[in-house]
């Protein structure tokens, strides 16, 4: 069976300043990334942008929109809930090689503050890689002004599938 990790170089890790820094397999990892998450529908729908991109790291962030708010404007559940998935998605999508996406199987979502102000910023963090499942953490925060606050929580699991050859 065909796995994303060929070699164990293709997932390996660096430890720098008590950290993992990843190594990703396909150099050109930062325009899939960001096309295959901006193609989606439900992406485009949210209207949300990609921040900071590095391996087995992403940031989504989701400028502020009415739609998107519970009664008392703040961000809705649900919306938090598909942005940490999102997070979490693309930065495990930075390790895959070039013929392979992931889709998630599984995520849990930890509401500790209101989601409020001019944005949500999600960063999203590998937090170990394999050949057919990854995990990934995502941590939201609030953002007005300079202030951030961290609003949530998530651990997001997915599976490894190569693209079908046209």
């Amino acid at each position: 069976m065909d796995h994303p990790a060929g070699s164990q170089k293709e997932f390996s890790q660096r430890e720098r300043a008590g950290m993992t820094v990843w190594e990703a397999a396909n150099p050109d990892f930062e325009r899939v990334v960001k096309d295959v998450v901006l193609s989606m529908p439900a992406a485009r729908h949210l209207g949300f942008g990609i921040g900071r991109l590095a391996a087995g790291e992403a940031e989504i962030i989701q400028p502020y929109r009415k739609e998107l708010t519970q009664n008392d404007g703040f961000f809705q559940a649900g919306v938090l809930g598909s942005l940490a998935d999102f997070a979490g998605g693309s930065a495990a999508g930075t390790l895959l090689p070039a013929d392979w996406t992931n889709m998630t199987i599984d995520f849990t979502i930890k509401i500790l503050a209101p989601g409020g102000g001019d944005e949500i910023v999600a960063r999203g963090r590998v937090v170990k890689p394999g050949q057919l499942i990854t995990v990934a953490a995502a941590d939201l925060f609030s953002v007005g002004g300079d202030e951030e606050v961290l609003c949530a929580v998530a651990l997001i699991t997915l599976r490894n599938v190569r693209l079908a050859k046209a």
